[in-house]
């Protein structure tokens, strides 16, 4: 055999050989994050419930999950141990925010147009009638739609019964 034939080979075990020592990689940072729970962490189960653990033992975990609704997991089905503040974030929706509610937006653009004083022409054009930019008035429309009619009707050839053409 030469060095061509087997490097195939070399390749393959070189990345059979990486993929197993990354997955062992993150099963034992999974076990690790496990072993670190403490009660009062907020956690998520790998089936997407959030909770709050209550007690750890040795294989299994004690979830309050709401008012009265303690459940009792295994500590592989903890998927994720959250910080306080995405653990309230997702489940409370409370943002810790440390900016002062200064800088908050508004929902509407109202606060951020008004003007002290009303001499400027834009405050000017606000007290006059509102402007209609919709329909015409129906009486416009009904003569409109009339000689529609009457410029369709002529444009169309007139209809017979066809036997005065026939013979």
């Amino acid at each position: 055999m030469n060095a061509f034939t087997l490097l195939p080979f070399i390749v393959l075990i070189a990345a059979m050989f990486l993929m197993t020592r990354s997955a062992k990689k993150k099963q034992q940072q999974a076990a690790n994050m496990r072993n670190e729970m403490q009660p009062g962490s907020g956690v998520r189960t790998i089936g997407g419930m959030y909770a709050t653990v209550k007690e750890v033992n040795e294989d299994t975990v004690l979830l309050d999950a709401g008012p009265g609704v303690d459940l009792l997991f295994a500590k592989n089905a903890i998927g994720a141990v959250l910080t306080d503040d995405e653990y309230n974030r997702i489940v409370h929706g409370i943002e810790h925010d440390l900016k002062s509610d200064a800088d908050i937006v508004p929902d509407d653009a109202s606060s951020l147009t008004e003007t002290d004083e009303s001499d400027s022409p834009a405050a000017a054009a606000s007290d006059d009638k509102a402007v209609d930019l919709g329909k015409k008035d129906a009486a416009e429309d009904d003569t409109d739609a009339a000689e529609a009619a009457e410029a369709k009707a002529e444009d169309e050839p007139k209809k017979t019964d066809g036997d005065s053409d026939a013979k």
